[in-house]
């Protein structure tokens, strides 16, 4: 039975749980972890597309994701891996779903093209807090027509 449950609950054809510390912050969505073996797994945050560094509150974004997870211990929930061979992870901390927390905060966009990799409970949690970050104009929200990572990368193609 418990072998049944554990198929049924791991998410993802290659899920796997890391912990570690946060050692480096590429930008606002993308992060390095350090397990105990001193190996470095570059990490995407799952359900999330933060600013680029050279966007509007890419720096902003980067400095908040950083305030929540740099140096400190976290576990990580990656069952895939990206194209560019990145681990796509949902990182805790504390108890605190960092991804989560980017939304709510007006740091990143609620990755919409790709929420059918989350949970549907999680799609839900991330759908609400981007429309709560929207409402309240935190962050990002500040500008009236904020835009988009994946706008501003297809524009510089």
């Amino acid at each position: 039975a418990l072998a049944a449950f554990l198929l049924f609950t791991s998410y993802g054809a290659s899920a796997e749980t890391l912990t570690g510390r946060i050692v480096a912050i590429a930008d606002g969505d993308t992060v390095t972890l350090l397990d105990a073996s001193k190996q470095q797994h570059k990490i995407r945050l799952s359900g999330i597309d933060a600013p680029e560094r050279r966007q509007a509150f890419g720096t902003v974004s980067r400095e908040h994701l950083a305030g929540l997870v740099f140096g400190k211990e976290v576990t990580a929930d990656c069952p895939k891996t990206d194209r560019y061979r990145r681990l796509i992870c949902t990182v805790e901390v504390g108890g605190i779903d960092a991804n989560l927390a980017q939304v709510a905060a007006g740091m990143a966009w609620h990755y919409k093209a790709y929420q059918r990799d989350q949970r549907p409970h999680d799609r839900m949690r991330y759908g609400n807090a981007e429309q709560e970050a929207k409402q309240e104009k935190r962050g990002l929200w500040v500008d009236r027509s904020p835009l988009a990572p994946w706008e501003f990368r297809k524009a510089k193609r």
